[in-house]
């Protein structure tokens, strides 16, 4: 773990809007994150920025100051519950995070040569994309539940829906993501805690740039930032982009799972390697 730049001194006045005034982006160095990121960059806002690659990462944090706002950047991983505790329990601390966006994912699959993906990659994507997710959330929602306010965040996927040949973990993992914010949602709108998970299928980033295959309904990242962004903004309990892929993948799902099978064997896939 290390840290980019000294932490933001801010005021601790809160403005009567009900745009964030302190958020936390994971996997803040490409992608989603990135560019949620520079989205959410403004004059007042202090950022709380997490990724792994220390030159992108800085990168986008410069983008984001260059914006006017005041941005903390952290090199964690989130699978290392320890070290993203010890990065967000004092960022929060000082700044109280109103909404957090746990993003940070991987990707993994068969391999080019047809190789599947193996126990190591499997065991990984499981420990970032849904792990991953509960470290970053489960840092932050004592301090939220205690305000009884805040909003979170998590990023799934649409493969989170239908179970893939050729990503079998991947899809676990993302499943997994959409169910615990599903059901962090119902426990958390009484205490006045909003929850959205987001479900994105393919948009333009290095993820999908090493997905080898049809990428249907694919968007480019200022659209699936748009999306995601309009979501936020209404405190959407799901956001979902394209809608027809996802009901695709969820009516391969409720057929027969023979016919469900024959479905997602069509469109196989192969993952290169990063």
């Amino acid at each position: 773990m290390s840290f980019l730049g000294q932490w933001p001194r801010v005021s601790s006045r809160r403005n009567n809007s009900s745009e964030p005034c302190c958020v936390v982006v994971t996997g803040a160095s490409s992608g989603l994150g990135a560019g949620l990121a520079v989205s959410y960059a403004a004059p007042g806002r202090v950022l709380g920025l997490v990724g792994r690659n220390v030159a992108r990462l800085e990168a986008i944090a410069a983008t984001c100051r260059a914006k006017g706002a005041e941005v903390a950047a952290g090199v964690v991983d989130v699978a290392d519950c320890a070290a993203l505790q010890a990065w967000l329990a004092p960022f929060d601390a000082t700044h109280r995070v109103d909404l957090v966006i746990a993003n940070a994912g991987i990707s993994a699959g068969t391999r080019p040569n047809g190789e599947p993906e193996g126990l190591v990659a499997a065991a990984a994507l499981v420990r970032t994309n849904l792990l991953g997710v509960v470290h970053t959330v489960e840092a932050l929602l004592p301090s939220m539940m205690a305000r009884g306010a805040g909003h979170v965040a998590v990023v799934s996927s649409v493969a989170g829906y239908r179970g893939l040949p050729d990503c079998p973990a991947y899809c676990a993992s993302k499943a997994g993501v959409r169910v615990y914010g599903e059901s962090l949602r119902a426990a958390l709108a009484p205490r006045g805690i909003a929850v959205s998970v987001i479900v994105p299928g393919f948009f333009a980033s290095p993820m999908s740039q090493r997905f080898l295959g049809p990428k249907p309904f694919a968007l480019d990242l200022d659209r699936a930032v748009a999306h995601t962004r309009a979501g936020l903004d209404r405190r959407a309990s799901r956001i979902v982009f394209p809608r027809l892929l996802a009901l695709l993948l969820n009516t391969a799902d409720m057929v027969p799972a023979e016919l469900g099978d024959l479905i997602v064997r069509a469109a196989r896939f192969r993952v290169a390697l990063e």
